[in-house]
């Protein structure tokens, strides 16, 4: 018999005791048997025709063992399903979809299951796929068997990351002193090498902390473990850390002073090397901290400016681009401090003079003069330069300083353009157009008149001229503040004052002051009084004028606007009353009723009344 023959031959007898069929007769490899244990060994499910065979040959314990090893097969592969899901949801890998049967998947997270390292091919299959959180578990597996192997663990046979042993082990390898748990768990899972390992390196740490307490003046400290808080303490003067204040304060409270100045002593040293490469001091003889150029270097890296002596200093040890580096430093901050929009000061500006950066001061001027320009509201002047003269006059106001009559004159000259509504009488459309007008108007007329009426209330106490009360009430009027004028001449005992002149003065200013504020009749008799005073006086005529007016009862207001100009008056002045009677009505039908009595009285010489018809109209849209 051939060996092919017999090895048939052998292979049946072994199907027929794996089937129970030993008691069929015909063991010849041509046996229909033969043919149908040799399918169901292959996992070939049978045909009706072969299991019908099965039977009528008697073969029942056959057909029951193929029934067993069917529910055996089914039972496997619902095993091997669920192993792969749950090792999918363990490491990280549910997104893929392959089947177990294919997938290399299955066989990868088999290895990592066992502790077996992936081979470069399978990392990449892994980054490939998009299961990057598996290739970071297995990195993690990785290090983890690693750090077995190192610390003589590796009889401990779970190697995923989440491992209470992986814990210990990283501890161990940046030398992390364990907890008495943690060194427990190692002795009760009989890792003694491991165990053993972590008494050296404590050992090694106790060597490191009896030499820091030498080196550092720390021996009176009783405690000598190395959870004392001395320990880190030590180690970070020790590693050239700065301490921090509660460590200080902790190493006060236990008397170890000498540990504290010699920390500071090391801190102030790596200080001292820093200020000197940073301020290019690099052959200076005295490196030490109790040095004079130390104290210069830290004041100039937390001021930004040195005083004279330090400069000197430099100077005399030829230490240039240390001076050089201080003067660029606070040239810098002097430029930050004007970006900022803050204003520099006259020792500021001394400096930048001394030191050559006059750029800066007009930088600086620019700036302060068009934050002025803005304040003051005269964007529309359109020079911009520091030497203007405009810059100078604001920076009096600014200061509150008194104008000259020549800078006085010259805001009255000086014309800018500004925009504002005008209204033509004969389109009735709004037509926007740029205006000139003087620069004594606004908020410059405010303030100007603001400083001198200030100026004149402290004359008044200086000298107790009531003149000045005078002119100041009138300042105040005009600074649109008619209470500050009214409170000056409050508590005036005119019977007292000798010179009729100067009670029709005050008389007159207090009256105008009344008038500001609407009480008319107050304003009146103030009015009436200064007449009395003096008649020959225009001052309190116009005033008389101007109530009537206020009051709608306008051929009285002629009255006494004639009487005014027989005094001497000129009539522009009645006019700019009557003006700010129009502008500063209220009721809208009594303004019109002003405006339609000027212009029928004379068209021609009240046509400005037009606009403010105008106005009247569209505020009533």
């Amino acid at each position: 018999m051939d060996k092919e023959s017999q090895n048939r031959l052998e292979h049946f007898a072994a199907l027929k005791s794996k089937y129970q069929a030993t008691q069929y007769e015909d063991s010849l490899p041509a046996s229909l048997l033969y043919l149908i244990l040799r399918k169901l060994d292959l996992g070939i499910e049978l045909l009706d025709l072969e299991s019908n065979w099965l039977g009528e040959s008697q073969l029942e314990e056959t057909l029951e063992a193929i029934k067993q090893e069917q529910q055996y097969r089914l039972q496997e592969f619902g095993n091997l399903e669920f192993e792969f899901s749950k090792l999918k949801s363990k490491y990280k890998a549910t997104k893929h979809n392959g089947s177990w049967r294919s997938s290399h998947l299955y066989f990868i997270l088999l290895k990592l299951e066992s502790g077996n390292l992936l081979t470069d091919l399978e990392v990449q299959w892994l980054r490939a796929t998009g299961l990057y959180e598996t290739n970071q578990i297995a990195q993690e597996v990785k290090r983890f068997t690693q750090l077995k192997s190192q610390y003589k663990a590796t009889q401990y046979q779970d190697s995923y990351p989440d491992s209470f042993l992986y814990q210990i082990l990283k501890k161990l390898e940046v030398t992390e002193r364990l907890s008495d748990s943690e060194y427990n768990w190692l002795i009760n899972n009989e890792l003694f090498e491991t165990a053993e390992i972590f008494q050296q390196q404590e050992s090694v740490k106790e060597t490191h902390f009896a030499q820091l307490r030498d080196k550092y003046q720390a021996n009176k400290h009783l405690d000598l473990s190395l959870s004392s808080p001395l320990y880190p303490i030590l180690q970070n003067i020790d590693t050239k850390d700065n301490l921090s204040e509660s460590e200080i304060n902790w190493l006060e409270q236990q008397g170890l002073n000498e540990t504290i100045i010699i920390a500071q002593e090391l801190e102030q040293t790596r200080e001292f090397a820093i200020l000197r490469y940073k301020y290019k001091v690099t052959h200076h003889e005295d490196l030490l901290p109790k040095s004079h150029l130390y104290k210069v270097l830290k004041r100039l890296d937390s001021s930004n400016q040195l005083g004279e002596q330090d400069i000197n200093f430099l100077k005399k040890r030829k230490l240039t681009e240390t001076i050089e580096i201080a003067n660029e430093k606070y040239a810098s901050t002097l430029k930050s401090k004007i970006d900022s929009g803050e204003l520099i000061n006259e020792s500021e500006i001394d400096w930048l003079e001394k030191n050559g950066r006059e750029d800066i001061i007009i930088v600086a001027q620019q700036k302060h003069f068009a934050a002025l320009k803005s304040k003051y509201d005269v964007l529309g002047y359109q020079d911009k330069s520091h030497t203007s003269f405009l810059y100078t006059i604001l920076q009096k106001l600014e200061l509150k300083e008194r104008l000259e009559p020549t800078d006085f004159a010259w805001l009255q000259e000086t014309k800018i353009k500004a925009p504002q509504p005008t209204y033509s009488y004969y389109t009735w459309q709004k037509q926007p157009k740029y205006q000139e007008k003087n620069l004594v108007s606004g908020k410059i007329w405010i303030a100007y008149h603001t400083i001198e009426a200030n100026f004149y209330e402290q004359e008044f106490q200086r000298t107790d001229n009531k003149w000045n009360l005078a002119n100041a009430s009138s300042h105040w009027r005009k600074a649109d503040k008619p209470e500050q004028a009214l409170q000056l001449t409050n508590n005036l005992e005119f019977d007292k004052i000798k010179e009729n002149k100067l009670k029709s003065a005050l008389l007159t200013s207090r009256g105008g002051a009344f008038r500001d504020i609407g009480k008319l009749d107050e304003a009146e008799n103030c009015a009436r009084k200064a007449i009395e005073y003096q008649p020959k006086s225009h001052h309190p005529y116009t005033l008389m004028g101007a109530i009537c007016f206020e009051r709608h009862q306008y051929s009285d207001g002629e009255y006494w606007f004639q009487e005014a100009i027989k005094r001497g008056a000129n009539p522009r002045d009645m006019d700019s009353e009557i003006k700010r009677v129009v502008k500063n009505a209220k009721d809208e039908n009594k303004r019109r009723e002003v405006i339609e009595y000027l212009l029928k009285k004379d068209s021609q010489r009240y046509a400005w009344a037009k606009s403010y018809l105008k106005k009247s109209s569209d505020n009533r849209k």
